[in-house]
């Protein structure tokens, strides 16, 4: 199971509040629409959903914060928003759970949204309100100046790129983090969305999913530990990057360094929705190196807190307690063996 157990227990039983983590990225708002659906409209043929309740929760870069700050650790955000109701509904699930607006940039565009109608458990249709046009100059530099401020304080232990291609994630902020981190040692993660791994050059830990490795690799790639192994090694050279973690669906996780790679089996019982869970992975990696724990264990925590995630239906934030948990079960089943 895990190199050291104690670190890791003790590290979610007591530490994790020592530390501050700072998240990064395209921050967005999801919302719910649930309903019944029994007859098909007059207008067209399409079936009528009648609402019965709705819900909103933080998504993107979001997620992630929300994620760290279930789990007990403080959490700096910083992000792009508009100036609309839906920012409004953004501030207020943020305030909820401890996170502060001061790195939540206002910019001219609306609040990165998805809405999503579902009749039952069958999701009818998606609406995106969003504007992925890369940031205003003036912005950007507002951005900038915050978190080379947060960064120059030395107010974090470690940071979390979350980049949805909604026009946060520039070559240029990237490029600037990765410079900063590597100076000051301090951990930074990517969860990268774009192909041209170029902008990510030179950053220690990078979690793309299968298909983000091969759309990086410009090739096809089946779900082998070998084939995963060889293209993030490739890719790993060809960009100057310490550690790729892959994540990959029903096969669990593989973790692929310099001197070694290590394949992690899922925790997941029952898959009803992958939604979020890179969000989750990215959090915890990211709360687990700030406390000094190795990438391998924190990859495992990872995976196991993902695992809890693909079980629920929507965007799902993982509590300490449920993590905690999982994590004393396996401990029990090793014991067992």
């Amino acid at each position: 199971m895990f190199n050291d157990y104690r670190l890791v227990k003790n590290f979610l039983d007591k530490t994790i509040a020592d530390y501050t983590v700072m998240v990064v990225g395209d921050v967005m708002l999801d919302r719910y629409y649930f309903g019944e659906v029994k007859r098909i409209s007059p207008e067209a043929p399409v079936p009528v959903t009648r609402v019965t309740h709705e819900h909103s929760a933080l998504g993107g870069a979001g997620n992630v914060a929300h994620n760290l700050a279930l789990l007990g650790a403080k959490v700096l955000l910083a992000g792009i928003a508009g100036q609309d109701e839906n920012r409004r509904r953004l501030d207020g699930l943020l305030a909820d759970v401890g996170v502060g607006p001061a790195g939540l940039m206002s910019d001219d565009r609306p609040t990165t949204t998805k809405l999503r109608v579902l009749g039952g458990h069958q999701q009818m249709i998606r609406l995106d309100f969003e504007d992925n046009r890369p940031v205003s100059g003036k912005t950007a530099d507002r951005l900038k100046k915050y978190i080379d401020q947060v960064i120059q304080d030395r107010q974090v232990h470690a940071v979390v790129v979350s980049d949805y291609a909604k026009g946060v994630c520039t070559t240029s902020l990237c490029q600037q983090l990765i410079k900063t981190c590597r100076e000051r040692d301090i951990p930074l993660i990517i969860d990268p969305k774009d192909a041209n791994w170029k902008k990510y050059a030179g950053v220690p830990v990078i979690t793309p999913n299968l298909k983000e490795l091969a759309e990086a690799a410009k090739t096809e790639a089946v779900n082998d530990d070998r084939v995963v192994k060889n293209l993030a090694d490739k890719l790993r050279k060809r960009f100057n990057i310490d550690s790729i973690i892959v994540t990959r669906s029903e096969k669990g996780m593989s973790v692929v360094s310099a001197d070694k790679a290590v394949h992690l089996s899922t925790y997941a019982q029952e898959v009803f929705d992958v939604s979020g869970a890179g969000d989750t992975v990215v959090a915890l990696l990211g709360a687990a190196l700030a406390a000094g724990i190795s990438l391998v264990d924190a990859a495992h925590l990872a995976n196991v807190a993902a695992g809890i995630v693909v079980g629920k239906l929507g965007t799902y934030a993982v509590k300490r307690a449920e993590l905690v948990a999982a994590v004393e079960q396996l401990a029990v089943k090793e014991e067992e063996r």
